[in-house]
């Protein structure tokens, strides 16, 4: 298995819907888990940055994401999650993407969360989640949707490079 290339904001896979997983064990499904795990850790070591990565931004269009987020201590895959709960407060974000790496795009997400899905033994799991987390989960299920965060902007001036956000609106 290997780094995979992330497709770049206008390629239309990343606006298709994603299949379930139907064996979470297989040998293939297995292999996909080590590839976003190795391209979310390169993308990191280039950039400094990244928490989470989504099986369609390698083009491959199943319903796995992969989360390494510190200091939470959630590492791993999400195979086939399913946002069952969203609160109704909400936040705004700057929100980023590796298929964007140089937009930042102003969205509304649920301040907490409770998604269900399997991990990577085939076991049902829930995870609650509030601020970062719910953020970063909500962004990753997105794209198994089909959805990016430019679509979930809060305004037409909701879009900012990221070299002027790092000058003038950095919180």
């Amino acid at each position: 298995m290997a780094t995979r290339d992330i497709l770049q904001l206008g390629n239309p896979l990343l606006f298709k819907e994603s299949s379930p997983v139907e064996d979470v064990q297989s040998t293939e499904i297995q292999g996909i888990v080590r590839d976003l795990s190795e391209t979310l850790a390169a993308f990191r070591d280039t950039t400094g940055y990244g928490r989470g990565i989504a099986a369609p931004q390698i083009g491959i269009l199943k319903r796995l994401i992969f989360i390494r987020m510190q200091p939470i201590g959630l590492a791993g895959p999400l195979i086939n999650p399913r946002i069952v709960w969203a609160s109704e407060s909400r936040f705004e974000l700057w929100d980023d993407c590796f298929s964007f790496p140089d937009l930042m795009v102003r969205v509304s997400r649920a301040t907490q969360i409770r998604v269900d899905y399997h991990d990577d033994r085939g076991l049902k799991q829930t995870i609650d989640a509030e601020g970062d987390l719910s953020e970063l989960l909500q962004h990753e299920i997105d794209h198994l949707d089909g959805i990016l965060a430019v679509q979930r902007a809060i305004s037409p001036q909701a879009f900012a490079t990221r070299a002027e956000w790092e000058l003038r609106l950095r919180l």
